[in-house]
This record gives C-alpha cells, sequence and structure tokens, in this order.
C-alpha cells in the first residue's frame, strides 16, 4: 500500500491568471506558487483543498500532458451547506449557469458553472 499525504487533481489549461482569479474570488482559494509560465497551485485556506494548473505544450513535459483537459466526462465537484445560498452568491457573482438548480431525487441539490478553462464545476447540497 502507498502512503499518501494529500490528493489534488492537476488540470492542463491555458491561462493560468484567469483561473487563479476565478478560483480566488469564487470560491476563496490561495495560490500557494504560481508561476505564470508554467504552474499555478491552489489551496483552500479553511479546508485544505488543492486543485493544480499545468500549461500546455510545454518543453520537457511528456506528451500526454500537451493536451488541454477537455470539460467532457469529467466534473469537479463542490460541496457546500446551501446550494440556493450558493446559487445566489453565483449569480451575483456574474457567473453562468452551465447546469440549472435541481434537486435529485437521490439527495442532492446542486446546480454547476464553468471556470475559465471550461471545466464544469458542481455545486452540491447533500440534503441526506
Amino acid at each position: 500500500m502507498i502512503k499518501f499525504d494529500h490528493l489534488f487533481p492537476v488540470y492542463v489549461a491555458d491561462n493560468l491568471e484567469a483561473l487563479k482569479t476565478f478560483y480566488g474570488d469564487v470560491f476563496g482559494f490561495d495560490a500557494v506558487f504560481f508561476e505564470p509560465e508554467f504552474y499555478l497551485h491552489l489551496q483552500h485556506p479553511d479546508n485544505g483543498a488543492q486543485l493544480g494548473f499545468l500549461l500546455p505544450d510545454l518543453a520537457g513535459q511528456p506528451g500526454f500532458l500537451h493536451a488541454k483537459a477537455q470539460p467532457a466526462g469529467q466534473v469537479i465537484t463542490f460541496e457546500v451547506s446551501s446550494a440556493k445560498s450558493a446559487l445566489a452568491a453565483a449569480r451575483e457573482d456574474g457567473l453562468e449557469i452551465y447546469f440549472p438548480y435541481t434537486e435529485e431525487p437521490w439527495g442532492q441539490n446542486h446546480f454547476m458553472v464553468r471556470d475559465p478553462a471550461g471545466l464544469v464545476l458542481d455545486i452540491v447540497e447533500n440534503t441526506n
């Protein structure tokens, strides 16, 4: 078994500055490492959640990391205490709602937005 200390996804994306601003303004992330010509690493000061973003087509990176992350087939989920409150904040921030607020029969209320890279963010309240 491999023991690990943290887990975080890294997405290949353009415009690290826009991502830094978006995740900072909308979710309160801090940029704990930011090199605009290479990599952005975000960490939330309250809960420790982490996200990484890597520019595409960098010399020296493996070929499979040259392509940008594709939004189809993946979602980044943010669990919140109130999806309705989060929706109000998203609208106040001028975010485009990608998937409307929905109360699911399996016990989730949620809606979705996209980040500047086009990745889908599911804002979820568990009601069970």
